[in-house]
């Protein structure tokens, strides 16, 4: 029984349109698939991903128009990060963005990265993360999350050089996602918040079974704890990390534009699938019955702060119901809702892919 590591992660857009135009002309993700929220079928749900949209590289939205501003707190997600080769990508990756108009903060040492962070049209924070040097600059690789580290004190000193941060870039611009800077590796991680990171880590290390890999402090805030967990000692696109801020200080998450609805784990199968549900109602977690989203099947859950939690199969995928050259070209539907394809595309704003 194991969590193979991220699935997708799922946030709120009050503009389809818009977001299509920033995932795929600025950032190069494919759009991998247009739907509807199962759930609420007169709403877009798009998903974007490498290629075919596979586990851990799957960005999925929610258009939601008319939904009030979102915004991170406990329960909620602060943001997610995807990954790039080294160095040189992230700086073309600044300079990028901010020729395009996009504030960027950083590049900042993160001890085990380097990483750059900006924000979409609705205001989701975005992280672009170096894959090294890695989880075994200070542990060793079998005492991984074995013991909690202060972050270095020269490392917190260099990040508070503002004019220096703000005035490295790449040299050049940079009109073309180049080879060595896609993003085509999909999330780097996650990052969550909780209010007891003792309470995270055993929903975590002892209900999902997933390695914590790395207890240290958020490097922004280091009087408060910044836990790691996840998968092959925390290969990127595995790994799950939550700050842990003081309720008294700290509001809930509010559900809305720019923040996150949900964020999903990977299983092989559904046989494992089921093993966790049995596990999770064992533990005390409420846990949803088995939901047939046709390109997997889900179960959800929550965090002991009430975020929402799925774990989804990493089969059958996008391409069940197209081909690969085809994926995102057109509206599909599930069967049951096949029958009221006229109405609902007509609730929709069309959308016009690049």
């Amino acid at each position: 029984m194991t969590i193979q590591g991220l699935h997708h992660i799922t946030l709120v857009s009050a503009n389809a349109q818009r977001t299509l135009d920033f995932y795929t002309k600025l950032l190069g993700q494919r759009l991998v698939k247009q739907t509807v929220n199962f759930d609420d079928p007169g709403s877009y749900h798009l998903y974007f991903g490498d290629a075919l949209g596979r586990p851990g590289s799957a960005i999925t939205f929610f258009e939601w128009p008319t939904a009030p501003k979102g915004y991170p707190g406990i329960g909620g997600t602060h943001h997610f990060a995807l990954h790039v080769a080294d160095y040189a990508g992230l700086l073309k990756w600044k300079r990028r963005l901010t020729d395009h108009g996009v504030a960027v903060d950083g590049p900042l040492d993160r001890h085990y990265f380097r990483s750059i962070y900006f924000r979409d049209p609705d205001g989701v924070i975005i992280e672009i993360a170096t894959r090294g040097p890695g989880w075994t600059v200070d542990e060793p690789a079998d005492a991984l999350g074995t013991t909690l580290l202060a972050p270095p004190s020269e490392m917190l000193a260099a990040n508070r050089d503002v004019e220096r941060i703000q005035s490295t870039t790449w040299s050049e611009p940079v009109p073309e996602i180049t080879a060595d800077m896609a993003l085509s590796q999909g999330m780097h991680h996650i990052t969550a918040i909780g209010s007891a990171i003792n309470q995270t880590d055993a929903f975590f290390s002892d209900v999902l079974d997933i390695q914590r890999v790395k207890m240290t402090s958020n490097f922004d805030d280091p009087d408060s704890a910044h836990w790691y967990w996840g998968v092959d000692n925390g290969r990127p696109g595995t790994i799950i990390t939550y700050f842990e801020r003081d309720p008294k200080r700290e509001r809930r998450a509010r559900m809305g534009a720019g923040q996150t609805h949900h964020y999903a784990l990977s299983v092989p199968d559904e046989e494992t699938q089921l093993t966790y549900r049995e596990k999770l109602l064992a533990a005390g977690y409420r846990v949803s019955p088995v939901m047939d989203r046709i390109y997997f099947k889900s179960i959800y859950t929550n965090d002991p702060d009430g975020h929402i939690v799925e774990l989804a199969t990493a089969g059958p995928g996008f391409t069940f119901d197209e081909t690969p050259e085809t994926l995102g070209q057109r509206l599909q539907l599930p069967p049951w809702l096949e029958q009221h394809r006229t109405r609902i595309e007509s609730s929709l704003r069309p959308l016009t892919l690049a």
